[in-house]
């Protein structure tokens, strides 16, 4: 297979190096799988001073069963407090004090732990990254104290109702799976959750089978393997061994032309009307994504223009576009007046309805490439970026793309494609979340039917 589409999911020995893409692909990057399962991938970009440094481990809240929901989030938090050889203040110091950044985050299907700093500085963020991965000791204190952090968290969240809305909508479509449920868990599930759930969850989850190095900037291959071979040390010991299922098996089911209402007394209301999208392995992502640009990805997009361009109803309004190993969906986004959210739904559905038989014109074809070559390609310009894309490659596409082979893709989209992903995913019933000033959700039926 061209090395501008290499598929990643086949045997590689432990001990070895493969070289993926070439200077001809658009920079050298190669992968050494190390003893255990662990891999290292590495983008080299000798034209920077900068490097950033991740570990990524493929566990999120979809793996979490109904008592321990929000445990990988609270898991993130955690590893930042301390391990046997350094206590908060010495990880957070320890990268400050060289100017560098340091973060984590947490999604449905994988965590990822990172720090950005000068290429000459890269062996300190290994031994911080990978110490705060491998040995964290998540003592009963910390359990406590990070207790109350992250049920302001959820409280932060919740008081967002532009964030709140996209919870209650995948709770809407999958409903109580493990998608459904929120990556922060609720203010039950995480006062209940012990230091004993935690440490377990940790020791299972968190594996070299399971878990992606990724490195760019101005690194060399060799370097960067030898010091994260030296940062996991005994982690690394034993044969690899297959990573437990996920929770929910196949993946959820989907619930059609629901309503979710959570009534809040705001000035505004939030919404979003959507339907199951694709998954994401599905070669007509591409397609998607152009559909999504055409269709509410920019100020030029139809939903801009008919909501909030000539009619005025409303401040923000956009597609959007979410994908995952086993499922998908694609959602529509406005906030408005709670006395115009009935004439803003009906324009949506109208839109939604005229693309899925219509399709989009040639002069939206066009610019939704465009809108997706430009997003690519300036989306990578920094370090930070290129690392995830190597991560995200390895750990859950299993496919790791060239720019210029993306950019093909994207520029054999035709609008008979975008016409036919448009006919079988908008004719679904969809599904309706609402947050805002309302307290019957039947009001909101006519909507989803």
């Amino acid at each position: 297979m061209s090395p501008r589409s290499l598929r990643l999911r086949t045997s590689q020995p432990p001990g070895t190096t493969r070289t993926l893409l070439t200077e001809e692909d658009g920079g050298i990057v190669r992968r050494t799988v190390l003893p255990g399962g662990l891999r290292v991938v590495t983008e080299a970009m000798p034209q920077v001073r900068s490097v950033t440094f991740g570990v990524w481990v493929g566990v999120g809240s979809r793996d979490e069963t109904p008592s321990l929901a929000g445990a990988s989030h609270y898991l993130e938090h955690l590893l930042f407090k301390g391990t046997k050889r350094r206590d908060a203040l010495e990880i957070s110091s320890a990268i400050d004090a060289v100017g560098g950044e340091m973060n984590a985050f947490t999604t449905k299907e994988y965590t990822c732990y990172y720090a950005r700093v000068l290429d000459t500085d890269l062996p300190l963020a290994v031994d911080v990254v990978c110490d705060m991965v491998t040995s964290s000791v998540l003592a009963s204190a910390d359990v406590e104290s990070e207790r109350g952090v992250i049920l302001e968290e959820i409280a932060m969240h919740e008081d967002d109702p532009s964030d709140a809305v996209h919870d209650v909508f995948a709770r809407q479509l999958w409903g109580d799976s493990p998608l459904g449920r929120p990556i922060l868990g609720t203010v039950e599930s995480i006062q209940a959750l012990t230091r004993r759930q935690v440490v377990t969850y940790y020791r299972r989850r968190y594996r070299p089978p399971v878990t992606v190095v990724s490195a760019a900037g101005n690194v060399d291959h060799r370097k960067v393997v030898r010091l994260v071979r030296e940062a996991f040390g005994a982690s690394l010991d034993g044969e690899a061994s297959p990573a437990p299922p996920r929770v929910g098996g196949a993946g959820p089911s989907v619930r059609h032309g629901e309503v979710g209402l959570v009534s809040r007394s705001t000035e505004q209301v939030n919404l979003v009307l959507g339907v199951p999208g694709l998954i994401r392995t599905d070669e007509r992502r591409f397609v998607l994504g152009v559909l999504n640009a055409a269709l509410g990805g920019g100020m030029s997009s139809r939903l801009f223009q008919e909501i909030r361009e000539k009619r005025g109803l409303a401040y923000s309004v956009y597609s959007f576009v979410s994908h995952y190993a086993d499922a998908g969906m694609f959602g529509v986004y406005a906030g408005c007046l709670p006395s115009k959210a009935d004439e803003v739904l009906k324009l949506c559905r109208e839109e939604l309805a005229k693309v899925a038989e219509h399709g989009i014109t040639e002069e939206e074809l066009a610019r939704g490439k465009g809108q997706m070559r430009g997003s690519l390609v300036l989306g990578l310009e920094d370090t930070g970026s290129r690392m995830s894309r190597l991560a995200k490659a390895e750990l859950v596409y299993g496919e790791l793309l060239s720019v210029d082979e993306i950019l093909r893709r994207i520029d054999a989209v035709t609008l008979d494609d975008v016409r036919a992903v448009a006919r079988e995913l908008l004719t679904a019933t969809p599904s309706l979340a609402v947050v805002g000033p309302f307290d019957d959700p039947e009001r909101f039926a006519s909507a989803v039917r």
